[in-house]
């Protein structure tokens, strides 16, 4: 099978520390990243800007082309990464990771998702199991890892679980206020996923861990155009008007 392209061409290792056990220096570098964002002018932090931190902060590597559900990679470990803006990270209980489509009238022929939602749920579950194996395919062990940010990125929660198969025979799915289906889980009564007919969009719904870490990053220096330009030593030499 084709080995999906990397960003850089690092040496993989083994990953050092236990899921959700995260290191102090890497949650460091993941700060040192963001302290990067601040000082050049970005004012938010996009998915790929959080793929290139994480990976950085580990030694792995951002996929420039996802498998599966894998974001970044190292060792035998892939871990598929989510970011969520929060006006009060620190008070989150939970959080919705936004997952991607799952089109089951494509992957299914079901034409109409409101005329058998328990089969349409199921469908659905299918369509992410099928994410899930494809990222197995090529790493025995998957994380999610799920950054909580506030509006101006000062607060951060951040935590990992284990990326699994959900067991579609668990979850029961009906329809609410929106049109949108809901799944729950007949175990718990909780609500577990949310799935969007118009768009496809399949949202997981996750508690944030007791054991998240916490931490603020301090803002530096907004450089301005002027001192880039200045330390870079630009010359009107270097514009050519033709």
């Amino acid at each position: 099978m084709k080995q999906p392209k990397l960003r850089d061409s690092k040496h993989l290792h083994e990953v050092d520390y236990a899921i959700n056990q995260i290191p102090e220096n890497v949650v460091t570098q993941i700060g040192a990243g963001i302290v990067y964002l601040r000082y050049i002018g970005k004012r938010d932090m996009m998915g790929d800007d959080w793929g290139d931190i994480f990976a950085k902060a580990i030694g792995g590597n951002h996929l420039t082309s996802p498998v599966g559900i894998a974001d970044v990679e190292k060792g035998n470990i892939a871990w598929s990464l989510k970011t969520v803006k929060q006006n009060n990270p620190f008070g989150a209980k939970s959080v919705r990771l936004i997952s991607g489509r799952c089109s089951p009238d494509y992957s299914f022929g079901i034409e109409d998702p409101h005329d058998d939602i328990q089969k349409t749920g199921e469908a659905v579950l299918a369509i992410w199991n099928s994410r899930v194996d494809i990222a197995l395919s090529h790493y025995p062990h998957l994380r999610v890892n799920v950054l909580i940010r506030d509006y101006d990125l000062t607060n951060f929660v951040l935590f990992e679980e284990y990326l699994e198969h959900f067991n579609i025979a668990d979850y029961e799915w009906v329809e609410n206020s929106n049109s949108n289906l809901e799944g729950i889980e007949r175990r718990t009564g909780l609500r577990k996923f949310v799935w969007q007919p118009h768009g496809a969009q399949f949202t997981i719904l996750a508690p944030v861990p007791s054991s998240a870490v916490k931490f603020k990053v301090h803002h530096p220096h907004r450089v301005t155009q002027d001192e880039i330009l200045e330390k870079i030593g630009f010359e009107s030499s270097w514009i050519e008007i033709i």
